[in-house]
Protein backbone atom coordinates (compact mmCIF):
# COMPACT_ATOMS: atom_id res chain seq x y z
CA UNK A 1 0.00 0.00 0.00
CA UNK A 2 1.39 3.31 -1.05
CA UNK A 3 0.05 6.80 -0.47
CA UNK A 4 1.30 9.66 -2.62
CA UNK A 5 0.23 13.08 -3.82
CA UNK A 6 -1.14 16.12 -2.04
CA UNK A 7 -4.71 17.34 -1.84
CA UNK A 8 -6.20 20.57 -0.53
CA UNK A 9 -9.41 20.08 1.48
CA UNK A 10 -11.41 21.93 4.10
CA UNK A 11 -12.36 20.93 7.63
CA UNK A 12 -16.01 21.79 8.33
CA UNK A 13 -17.27 23.44 11.51
CA UNK A 14 -17.91 20.00 13.07
CA UNK A 15 -14.30 18.88 12.57
CA UNK A 16 -14.99 16.62 9.59
CA UNK A 17 -12.62 16.27 6.68
CA UNK A 18 -13.18 14.63 3.29
CA UNK A 19 -10.55 12.00 2.53
CA UNK A 20 -9.51 11.97 -1.14
CA UNK A 21 -10.99 9.08 -3.10
CA UNK A 22 -7.50 7.89 -4.09
CA UNK A 23 -6.66 7.36 -0.40
CA UNK A 24 -9.88 5.71 0.75
CA UNK A 25 -9.39 2.20 -0.61
CA UNK A 26 -5.91 1.78 0.86
CA UNK A 27 -7.01 3.33 4.13
CA UNK A 28 -9.82 0.86 4.82
CA UNK A 29 -12.90 1.42 6.96
CA UNK A 30 -11.06 1.85 10.26
CA UNK A 31 -7.66 3.47 10.75
CA UNK A 32 -5.58 5.35 13.29
CA UNK A 33 -5.01 9.11 13.49
CA UNK A 34 -2.30 10.39 15.80
CA UNK A 35 0.01 13.30 16.47
CA UNK A 36 2.70 13.30 13.85
CA UNK A 37 6.12 14.84 13.74
CA UNK A 38 6.63 18.40 12.45
CA UNK A 39 3.24 19.49 13.86
CA UNK A 40 1.09 17.52 11.46
CA UNK A 41 -1.14 14.49 11.96
CA UNK A 42 -0.31 10.97 10.83
CA UNK A 43 -3.04 8.65 9.52
CA UNK A 44 -2.13 4.96 9.40
CA UNK A 45 -4.18 2.09 7.96
CA UNK A 46 -4.63 -0.50 10.74
CA UNK A 47 -2.08 -2.88 9.20
CA UNK A 48 0.57 -0.15 9.08
CA UNK A 49 -0.28 1.00 12.62
CA UNK A 50 0.18 -2.57 13.89
CA UNK A 51 3.58 -2.72 12.20
CA UNK A 52 4.55 0.65 13.70
CA UNK A 53 3.27 -0.52 17.09
CA UNK A 54 5.47 -3.64 16.94
CA UNK A 55 8.54 -1.50 16.26
CA UNK A 56 7.72 0.80 19.17
CA UNK A 57 7.32 -2.22 21.47
CA UNK A 58 10.97 -3.03 20.81
CA UNK A 59 12.16 0.28 22.27
CA UNK A 60 13.65 -0.06 25.76
CA UNK A 61 11.18 1.32 28.32
CA UNK A 62 14.13 2.10 30.60
CA UNK A 63 15.27 4.92 28.29
CA UNK A 64 13.55 8.30 28.78
CA UNK A 65 13.65 9.17 25.06
CA UNK A 66 12.01 5.88 24.16
CA UNK A 67 9.25 6.38 26.75
CA UNK A 68 8.63 9.92 25.51
CA UNK A 69 8.47 8.83 21.88
CA UNK A 70 6.03 5.99 22.56
CA UNK A 71 3.93 8.18 24.88
CA UNK A 72 3.73 10.90 22.21
CA UNK A 73 2.28 8.60 19.55
CA UNK A 74 -0.04 6.51 21.71
CA UNK A 75 -1.50 9.25 23.91
CA UNK A 76 -2.64 11.15 20.84
CA UNK A 77 -3.90 8.15 18.89
CA UNK A 78 -7.57 7.72 18.01
CA UNK A 79 -9.34 5.08 15.95
CA UNK A 80 -11.28 6.73 13.13
CA UNK A 81 -13.65 5.61 10.41
CA UNK A 82 -15.00 7.02 7.19
CA UNK A 83 -18.64 8.06 7.07
CA UNK A 84 -20.87 7.45 4.03
CA UNK A 85 -19.66 10.72 2.45
CA UNK A 86 -15.98 9.73 2.76
CA UNK A 87 -15.29 12.05 5.69
CA UNK A 88 -13.49 11.50 8.96
CA UNK A 89 -14.13 13.27 12.22
CA UNK A 90 -10.80 14.50 13.54
CA UNK A 91 -10.77 14.65 17.35
CA UNK A 92 -10.47 18.18 18.76
CA UNK A 93 -7.19 17.44 20.56
CA UNK A 94 -5.58 16.37 17.29
CA UNK A 95 -6.92 19.37 15.38
CA UNK A 96 -5.56 21.62 18.13
CA UNK A 97 -2.14 19.90 18.15
CA UNK A 98 -1.66 20.42 14.40
CA UNK A 99 -3.37 23.87 14.35
CA UNK A 100 -5.94 22.59 11.87
CA UNK A 101 -8.71 25.11 11.39
CA UNK A 102 -10.07 25.22 7.86
CA UNK A 103 -7.79 24.68 4.86
CA UNK A 104 -5.62 21.58 5.15
CA UNK A 105 -3.32 19.51 2.97
CA UNK A 106 -3.54 15.74 2.94
CA UNK A 107 -0.18 14.43 1.76
CA UNK A 108 0.46 10.82 0.85
CA UNK A 109 3.79 9.76 2.35
CA UNK A 110 4.43 6.10 1.50
CA UNK A 111 2.68 4.08 4.24
CA UNK A 112 0.76 6.97 5.84
CA UNK A 113 -1.19 10.12 5.16
CA UNK A 114 -0.09 13.38 6.76
CA UNK A 115 -2.57 16.16 7.46
CA UNK A 116 -1.11 19.67 7.59
CA UNK A 117 -2.47 23.15 8.09
CA UNK A 118 -2.24 24.63 4.57
CA UNK A 119 -0.03 27.60 5.52
CA UNK A 120 2.31 25.39 7.57
CA UNK A 121 2.57 23.00 4.62
CA UNK A 122 3.53 25.87 2.30
CA UNK A 123 6.21 27.03 4.75
CA UNK A 124 7.51 23.50 5.24
CA UNK A 125 7.54 22.76 1.49
CA UNK A 126 9.35 25.99 0.70
CA UNK A 127 12.01 25.28 3.32
CA UNK A 128 12.32 21.63 2.24
CA UNK A 129 12.90 22.69 -1.38
CA UNK A 130 15.78 24.89 -0.25
CA UNK A 131 17.44 21.92 1.50
CA UNK A 132 16.40 19.09 -0.83
CA UNK A 133 19.88 18.58 -2.32
CA UNK A 134 21.52 18.59 1.12
CA UNK A 135 19.03 16.04 2.42
CA UNK A 136 19.57 13.78 -0.59
CA UNK A 137 23.33 14.00 -0.11
CA UNK A 138 23.09 13.08 3.58
CA UNK A 139 20.94 10.04 2.75
CA UNK A 140 23.66 8.63 0.52
CA UNK A 141 25.45 7.66 3.74
CA UNK A 142 22.44 5.47 4.58
CA UNK A 143 22.70 3.64 1.28
CA UNK A 144 19.78 5.42 -0.39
Amino acid sequence: MMFMGEYLHTIDNKGRLIVPVKFRESLGDHFIATKGLDNCLFIFPLKEWKSFEEKLKQLPISRPNARSFVRFFFSGAAECELDKQGRILLPANLREYASLDKDVILAGVMNRIEIWDNSRWKDYSSNAEDHYAEAAESLVDLGI
